[in-house]
């Protein structure tokens, strides 16, 4: 069996990741129980409680899903890089935990498993069933390395977890097509196909320089709100808290207003910044406004969520904190993301994630540290989107409630922002720094503020 190495781009996420700083990713999903009808249906054995049910399950299914039994490990060709590989003492329950809390908020609980770097010895991913005082609910946190997947193959991977849905399960990889023996070539031929080669390297260096020079053309980190940066050491604390919104309320402002639903969303992110920071009695923002990362996915097509590993690039946008009115706001955002558009995922100072491909492994596995501590000058805080399908996710008969996406903490940083739309209802997920943000849930609050102004703009 051929080796297969992990991409450059999943191998800079392996080696930048230290103890203060894990890079999983995570999905705190919230389930509504199954009636008795239901779970009947699904084999709940008699006094099983739902929690329990749900972990026994997902116990079961993930020994089925070859994604979740590879680990990770260093080879010696090329040098520094690493590569998949099934672990063969695969331990369900290493993986999957009960985990019973008294905390009625399930975002409470995740926020300290947030913390909690993954073991670089298993297969990098764990799921966590979250038993509350309420015996007709629970939730489950799953956590994926980023160097497994990115926010799509994530949900691919959870997905393959629930309940039995055509759409949600991963397609069968495609049998690698037959190898042809390679006619011999002279000297000559190779000579002629060397034009082609050398302007391919051209114009990836040119890629590389470009993105390099919009990245030195974005600015310092100067300005920035002292509440988005923390200590780059790092005491490893997180805190989480989520916000669920009407997505109907959300298309209201888009078609009153302009732009896209993304847009909007980005303008709720920029202008709960403005309120939470003035809430907070800190100095009025100034200036262009901190510097935003907008992952874009590279994949493509209805199968576009299939397969491991990371196809990301990004916009980088300045969030107009300095403007008082939330339409003008909006606007801001809405040219920005416009110019973005028009230059596409491939250019500009949000394609870092592109200039992976031109290090040689050794590079990522030596200046990984460096890297990690260095994201700090290219963005201050990171507002990423997870597509879900018009589809319904369960457990055991248990209905997916809500899903509350989660982005991993750069160094420096002390905010990121994830969000999906289930259901009918856009879903906010908030990693913070603890000791930088003790006053999360008041963010998620001023969200709320800021799409009750909009709507009020628009009505």
């Amino acid at each position: 069996m051929a080796t297969e190495h992990l991409s450059p781009l999943d191998l800079a996420f392996w080696r930048i990741e230290s103890a203060a700083h894990p890079m999983h990713l995570g999905a705190l999903a919230v389930f509504t129980a199954a009636d008795t009808g239901a779970a009947a249906g699904t084999g709940t054995a008699a006094g099983t409680g739902a929690a329990e049910h749900a972990a026994e399950l997902l116990t079961a299914r993930c020994a089925a899903v070859p994604g979740l039994r590879r680990r990770i490990r260093d080879v010696l060709l090329p040098v520094g890089a690493a590569a998949w590989s099934p672990d063969p003492h695969f331990d369900p329950a290493r993986h999957v935990f009960l985990v019973r809390t008294d905390a009625v908020d399930p975002h409470a609980a995740a926020g300290p498993l947030m913390a909690r770097p993954l073991d670089r010895e298993l297969p990098p991913w764990e799921a966590h069933v979250l038993a509350g005082p309420d015996p007709d609910s629970f939730a489950v946190l799953f956590k994926f390395h980023h160097a497994l997947a990115d926010g799509l193959g994530a949900l691919a991977l959870a997905a393959s977890l629930f309940d039995e849905g055509p759409a949600l399960r991963t397609p069968p990889e495609r049998p690698a097509p037959e190898r042809r023996p390679v006619p011999e070539q002279r000297a000559g031929s190779a000579l002629r196909r060397l034009p082609g080669v050398l302007a391919a390297r051209v114009q990836d260096v040119g890629q590389a320089l470009e993105i390099g020079a919009a990245v030195a053309r974005a600015g310092l980190p100067l300005g920035v709100p002292a509440a988005l940066t923390a200590d780059a050491a790092g005491r490893g604390t997180r805190t989480v808290a989520g916000l669920a919104l009407d997505l109907d309320e959300v298309n209201l402002v888009r078609k009153g207003a302009g732009g896209t639903v993304n847009d909007v969303l980005i303008a709720l992110v920029a202008g709960a910044l403005r309120r939470w920071l003035a809430d907070r009695g800190d100095p009025e923002p100034h200036g262009a406004g901190p510097r935003a990362l907008i992952p874009v996915s590279r994949r493509r097509g209805p199968a576009g969520t299939s397969g491991a590993g990371n196809r990301l690039s990004g916009y980088l946008l300045r969030l107009p904190l300095a403007e008082p009115d939330p339409l003008r706001r909006l606007a801001r955002v809405r040219v920005a993301m416009d110019r973005n558009k028009d230059a596409g995922p491939a250019r500009g100072a949000g394609a870092v994630a592109l200039l992976a491909d031109h290090v040689h492994p050794l590079g990522h596995r030596l200046g990984g540290p460096l890297v990690a501590q260095a994201a700090r000058l290219l963005f201050d805080i990171l507002v990423t989107s997870v597509p879900l399908p018009g589809l319904t996710f369960s457990l055991g008969g248990s209905r997916v409630r809500e899903v509350y996406p989660l982005a991993p903490l750069a160094a420096g940083q002390s905010l990121a922002v994830a969000v999906s739309t289930y259901k009918g209802t856009v879903h906010f997920g908030l990693v913070a720094d603890a000791s930088a943000v003790p006053d999360l849930p008041a963010l998620a609050g001023a969200l709320r503020a800021e799409l009750d102004a909009l709507v009020r703009e628009v009505s």
